[in-house]
């Protein structure tokens, strides 16, 4: 009985404390208290709610603390159901506080979408009220004489509100604006002329409208440097003339196999006349023998035919030539 006495106060010690924790966890009294010294009507009862709804209460009443000590008169549910869709409820009203500061019209609403589209909306307003430097990377063209140019621009951009949900990034912003470089620069007809006047890149290009359907508005383009790259026109002239040097060739070799097979067709061919030539002379001591038996032919005819064929291997040979042979004394017909 004794232990039984002495076991039921530490119990219930135990249980009051545990109840006394479940209490402090559900409601967050020193929260709920700087609520009412900041005058900020919220019911224990909301509070309670959050946690069953797994809503972190500081997460939802100290920015309604600091909204309503700037002035602002913000909605708990609304700030909660902002919460449960994912977007930051600090990052939301610090935006709406910034731009009511900087009278920027900017509600509620239009500060969660743009929040739960994904973009900075604090960032976005602290744009909008101070303009924001964006360096493009070197942006490379040719003018019409073909000298490469270098450019480096530096975009002053300012937020623009009422486009953030939907409108295109800074990297939208930079290709246009590199586009818009490389357009400038190869419609001028000398680099000397971008070199004398860079300014002219800026007022071409700002011209254009770049930042339509962007969530930004471009304010100004100042054209950092401009570098003198190199001369693509000569080297494109080059390359040409080395390929027309390549065809020339090609077309020479061509030429020249040709003129070779001609030569060796030519060779046979006069190999062959030879050919005929030999087989007819072969013919003639046969013509004669022939003309000896028929009486065609007499003595004093074939003297006079052997000293024609010495006078000319003579002449042939006083001449210095010694590809002909000189013939030999036809045999005497049979």
């Amino acid at each position: 009985m004794e232990d039984t006495a002495l076991i039921f106060p530490f119990i219930l010690t135990i249980g009051i404390f545990i109840f006394i924790s479940i209490i402090l966890w559900a409601i967050p009294v020193r929260l709920w208290i700087e609520a009412i010294s900041a005058s900020v009507q919220v019911g224990i009862g909301s509070l309670i709610g959050m946690r069953l709804r797994k809503v972190s209460p500081p997460a939802i009443v100290r920015p309604l603390i600091t909204a309503t000590k700037a002035g602002l008169d913000l909605d708990i549910n609304e700030l909660e159901a902002h919460y449960l869709a994912g977007g930051r409820v600090d990052r939301v009203v610090g935006a709406l506080i910034s731009a009511d500061k900087a009278s920027i019209e900017l509600s509620f609403n239009q500060a969660a979408a743009i929040d739960l589209a994904g973009r900075d909306v604090l960032e976005a307003v602290q744009v909008s009220v101070i303009p924001k430097v964006i360096n493009t990377p070197k942006v490379a063209a040719m003018a019409k004489d073909g000298i490469q140019l270098i450019a480096i621009a530096r975009v002053t951009v300012r937020a623009n509100i009422d486009r953030l949900v939907g409108g295109a990034g800074e990297e939208t912003i930079l290709a246009r604006v590199g586009e818009g470089i490389v357009s400038t620069i190869g419609s001028a007809q000398t680099h000397a002329d971008v070199l004398e006047n860079p300014d002219q890149i800026s007022k071409t290009v700002l011209g254009k409208g770049l930042d339509s359907g962007t969530a930004f508005e471009i304010l100004s383009i100042d054209i950092a440097d401009v570098d003198v790259g190199k001369n693509i026109g000569a080297e494109l002239q080059t390359d040409q003339a080395e390929a027309d040097k390549r065809v020339a060739q090609a077309r020479a070799e061509e030429r020249r196999a040709m003129a070779v097979a001609r030569e060796q067709e030519m060779s046979a061919l006069v190999v062959e006349m030879k050919a005929e030539v030999v087989k007819a002379e072969a013919q003639v001591p046969l013509a004669l023998a022939d003309a000896f038996r028929e009486g065609h032919l007499g003595v004093m005819d074939y003297m006079r035919y052997g000293n024609i064929e010495a006078d000319t291997a003579m002449r042939t040979a006083i001449a210095g030539s010694d590809d002909e042979t000189t013939p030999s004394t036809p045999s005497q017909p049979e």
